[in-house]
């Protein structure tokens, strides 16, 4: 039986549907009011999928979920940019997957695969794209965000060193792109230039992903008892500008796109500081915006070597997140 957290989210989705087709039990914890798609849970058949209600900080939960299970996926996360303290990171995406190895442990060990984030390295460029083993740093050094996930992957080194019947595997994805984002979640940064005419961007770009691609190196890591550490989940790096360009051409549009220049995007973001002071939750502060003054390089030689993360065409995972938009309207 596998424990799946996270599973109404845009990867926790894709993975469980993943999951499912290749026959494994699963079993999910879903907070009172959310659901998984039609799709996914036709995949089931019976006995297949176990559903437990609860909050996933409610230890008794935790325990009734994990209990066995020798095999657990982190996907739940705070990934919301508009909050303004550590505090409200920290719960879920620092101590929560250090619950979850202490109390796999506890029982007969197992594996742990934890979700975290690529911007828990420093970006490299395109000559010397980043790895596992660079240090934190750059814009993301800010991010409150990264800052708990980089919590999470210290504690889970710690907690690994000391208790070795237990496996740790952290996966830190690029930015993800593909059906199944319900909310949406990335999606949002298509949505956002989707057949318009003009579109202005910052000059940075991201390490592009397909969410299945993702899934897949997570379930590779179940299985390969030899995975472990840290594995870079990502993709095709593309500026803004270059990727709206790519999904013009995939949706069958024409768009005029310019780059802002780099110090009107930081003045604007110093405009929302103060919102942002004065008790008001905004995205668009400055510590936000120079994250996306930068392009993302990273190597993904570990992941697909050990873990054997497929690389899907970013044209196809574009074509297959704005199917799925339409499939739901």
């Amino acid at each position: 039986m596998i424990l799946l957290l996270g599973a109404s989210g845009f990867l926790g989705h894709n993975l469980l549907n993943l999951l499912l087709r290749q026959g494994r039990k699963v079993r999910i914890v879903l907070r009172d009011g959310a659901s998984i798609d039609r799709g996914v849970l036709e995949c089931a058949s019976a006995g297949q999928l176990n559903v437990i209600r609860g909050s996933i900080l409610s230890d008794s939960v935790l325990e009734q979920a994990v209990s066995g299970c020798s095999s657990v996926v982190n996907c739940a996360g705070v990934t919301d940019m508009s909050l303004p303290s550590p505090e409200d990171y920290r719960p879920v995406n620092a101590l929560l997957p250090l619950r979850l190895a202490q109390l796999l442990d506890s029982r007969s060990g197992g594996v742990l695969v934890d979700v975290s984030t690529s911007n828990t390295v420093d970006p490299g460029t395109a000559g010397n794209p980043s790895n596992e083993d660079t240090p934190f740093g750059g814009p993301f050094s800010a991010s409150l965000y990264a800052r708990s996930k980089l919590e999470s992957e210290k504690l889970l080194a710690d907690f690994a060193s000391t208790h070795l019947r237990t496996r740790i595997v952290i996966i830190l994805p690029g930015f993800m792109v593909g059906p199944y984002d319900r909310k949406p979640s990335s999606g949002k940064l298509l949505d956002a230039a989707y057949r318009k005419p003009l579109m202005a961007v910052p000059r940075g770009g991201k390490s592009f992903v397909d969410v299945r691609d993702v899934a897949a190196a997570i379930a590779n890591a179940i299985d390969d008892e030899r995975a472990s550490g840290r594995f870079l989940a990502t993709g095709q790096a593309y500026t803004f500008k270059d990727f709206y360009a790519i999904q013009a051409r995939v949706c069958g549009y024409r768009q005029k796109c310019f780059t802002l220049p780099a110090g009107l995007c930081i003045s604007v973001g110093k405009v929302f500081d103060r919102i942002e002071r004065k008790g008001r939750r905004v995205v668009a502060t400055s510590r936000n915006i120079r994250q996306l003054l930068v392009e993302e390089y990273y190597d993904n030689t570990r992941a697909r070597t050990r873990l054997n993360m497929p690389r899907t065409p970013l044209e196809q995972s574009i074509k297959d997140y704005f199917d799925y938009a339409a499939s739901r309207r």
